[in-house]
């Protein structure tokens, strides 16, 4: 009954996608694979779609091996298995494949959920690594989010960050560039997804610490206050802001 109840949604679900796309195909078969959680086999249909010449540029393959690939990554079975141990990974690099068919984003605001938890993951693995001075991973894993999700300002924040602990002046400055555009296109902070608000404050939060470490009080000064009016309910930010504010 619970499948049952799955698909239905799923299909409701569907159903306007289907309608806005008139040159994308429907791809009901991987659509039940997926609600069937039968996601090896929706991944090797989803790949052999996307080797066929007449599908190969329909954005949903890649997005529903992205979805497949990231459930795998949550099941114990395959985290022991060589060729899904990355499966975490295999979604992120299928997400940016899919956004870059998606060009006009037909498809990705109707995918919030899904858009949602990748991120949630993505970015506490990119944290981790950051805070584990491991800069070259960190700098990978923001990158992928970059690439399936440009528009989120953290993830460009957090990129620069990395980028500058591994010494990569040039890199780090491009992508404050994209920081700052990414956040100029945001009408207002509190209307941005949980995940990338989080994201965000994170972001700003690491990048005020960096600053002062090199004695740039001011520059630090102004990077709290772009999240001031939005996460004073955080302890660990509402503290750094007082820091650098001073009595």
């Amino acid at each position: 009954m619970k499948t049952i109840m799955k698909l239905a949604f799923s299909l409701l679900f569907l159903l306007p996608q289907l309608q806005a796309s008139a040159q994308s195909k429907p791809y009901d078969d991987l659509l039940v694979l997926y609600v069937d959680e039968q996601y090896e086999k929706c991944v090797d249909r989803a790949e052999r779609y996307v080797d066929r010449k007449d599908s190969r540029r329909d954005p949903l393959p890649y997005l529903y091996a992205s979805m497949c690939y990231f459930e795998i990554s949550k099941i114990p079975k395959y985290q022991e298995m060589d060729e899904y141990k990355r499966a975490g990974r295999d979604a992120l690099k299928w997400a940016a494949k899919y956004r870059r068919k998606d060009k006009h984003m037909e498809f990705f605001a109707n995918y919030e959920d899904y858009w949602r938890e990748l991120n949630t993951v993505a970015q506490e693995v990119g944290l981790n690594y950051f805070d584990a001075k491991e800069y070259s991973k960190a700098k990978s894993q923001f990158q992928r989010i970059t690439r399936y999700n440009p528009e989120n300002p953290g993830a460009w924040q957090m990129l620069a960050l990395a980028q500058s602990g591994m010494r990569s002046v040039r890199d780090a400055a491009e992508s404050k560039k994209q920081f700052q555009e990414a956040l100029d296109n945001v009408p207002n902070i509190a209307q941005l997804p949980l995940d990338q608000r989080v994201l965000l404050r994170e972001g700003l939060i690491r990048s005020a610490e960096h600053l002062l470490t090199l004695g740039k009080l001011d520059s630090a000064r102004t990077t709290v206050e772009i999240g001031s009016p939005h996460f004073m309910e955080n302890l660990e930010f509402r503290a750094l802001y007082e820091e650098v504010e001073g009595p």
